[in-house]
């Protein structure tokens, strides 16, 4: 399937509605995901039949993935209407998003442990939030709700950096998880700008080596002291070269991908960050102009597809835009209007 034509102004200029297809795209993936998450390939083949052809559930349903991710964007939208996009302002607003997930009873879509201990002691307001920032995870749901924050307008790069950074730290402490959820809001950031999809990959190691030796101290505070780093700075390189390891696999695989083999098999699973970032790259990579046979190709995967998918279809509508999705699959998904109303501020 090639990608439908972007939308037309009256004037004839093409409206691309980056975020809006971001965050829709998301949740699609995240839909088509959630029921072959937990099983083999050929598990899911016999379910559901030949990969190309998967329909999008019904109703189509989403994880903690989408949730989080909502979340992620509701916070910073608080934020910002208090002024400028700083840690003191987004703090709040994302501990008090992340709680009310916590209690939500709609929190039952097999949400992961990390989110779910550290949002637990997150709820204590008494509690530093590096106190409850678990620094041994470097699980998935550290990067799988940050493209929010590549797709907020009038971001410099600090802020985007330390933002991408902090929501991921107040669950998931781990370095590579801070740098795998920079890598992916900026993979967002790039794509939803116009960046060119083969080019992206040396984008991101570029942008991994030139902040390898960086910790922003000014989002993240005392969190290395957590850690068994003898300096900031060696905690955060840690994350930066498993990211960088991670993405030069990416560029190996992409050299003799094949599309009909599962991505998991060599770029990971995607249960920890830096390999749902790979995996999820993989696949939009390999159909960058056919955005619903990438998530169709995510989802079919042995590892953690729900969130393989879900950041494939981040990087794919951010890459295409609103009109990347087939009306008949993005007017029934879950959480429909919130996602509309969240990429409709930022696409203006």
């Amino acid at each position: 399937m090639t990608a439908p034509r972007p939308t037309l102004t009256p004037a004839g200029a093409t409206v691309k509605q980056a975020a809006t297809g971001s965050l829709i795209g998301l949740a699609l993936g995240d839909a088509l995901g959630f029921p072959t998450e937990f099983s083999d390939v050929p598990r899911i083949l016999a379910t559901h039949g030949p990969w190309r052809g998967m329909r999008l559930p019904a109703p189509a349903i989403v994880t903690d993935d989408t949730q989080m991710t909502l979340a992620v964007a509701r916070g910073i939208r608080t934020a910002m209407d208090r002024g400028l996009l700083d840690a003191a302002r987004l703090t709040r607003p994302l501990r008090e998003e992340f709680t009310a997930w916590y209690h939500d009873p709609e929190n039952n879509r097999a949400p992961g442990r990390t989110c779910l201990d550290a949002c637990h002691l997150l709820d204590d307001e008494r509690r530093p939030w590096q106190e409850a920032s678990v620094i041994g995870s470097k699980g998935c749901g550290a990067n799988m709700r940050v493209a929010p924050v590549g797709l907020v307008p009038g971001l410099g790069r600090e802020q985007r950096a330390g933002a991408a950074q902090l929501q991921a730290a107040l669950t998931h402490g781990h370095p590579t998880a801070l740098a795998a959820s920079d890598l992916t809001a900026h993979a967002v950031h790039l794509l939803a700008r116009g960046t060119e999809p083969m080019g992206l990959v040396g984008l991101l190691r570029s942008y991994a080596y030139e902040n390898r030796g960086r910790y922003p101290e000014r989002w993240l505070g005392n969190l290395w002291t957590y850690s068994h780093d003898p300096t900031p700075q060696a905690f955060i390189a840690r994350g930066w070269d498993e990211c960088l390891r991670a993405l030069d696999r990416l560029a190996r695989a992409l050299r003799t991908a094949d599309p009909e083999t599962d991505p998991c098999l060599t770029t990971g699973d995607g249960w920890i960050a830096e390999e749902a970032l790979t995996t999820a790259l993989q696949c939009f990579l390999l159909f960058p102009e056919e955005p619903v046979t990438a998530l169709r190709r995510a989802a079919c995967t042995r590892g953690d597809s729900d969130s393989i998918a879900a950041l494939t279809g981040a990087f794919a509508g951010a890459h295409l835009g609103a009109g990347a999705w087939p009306k008949q699959w993005s007017e029934r998904i879950e959480y429909r209007s919130d996602l509309m109303s969240l990429g409709a501020l930022w696409d203006s």
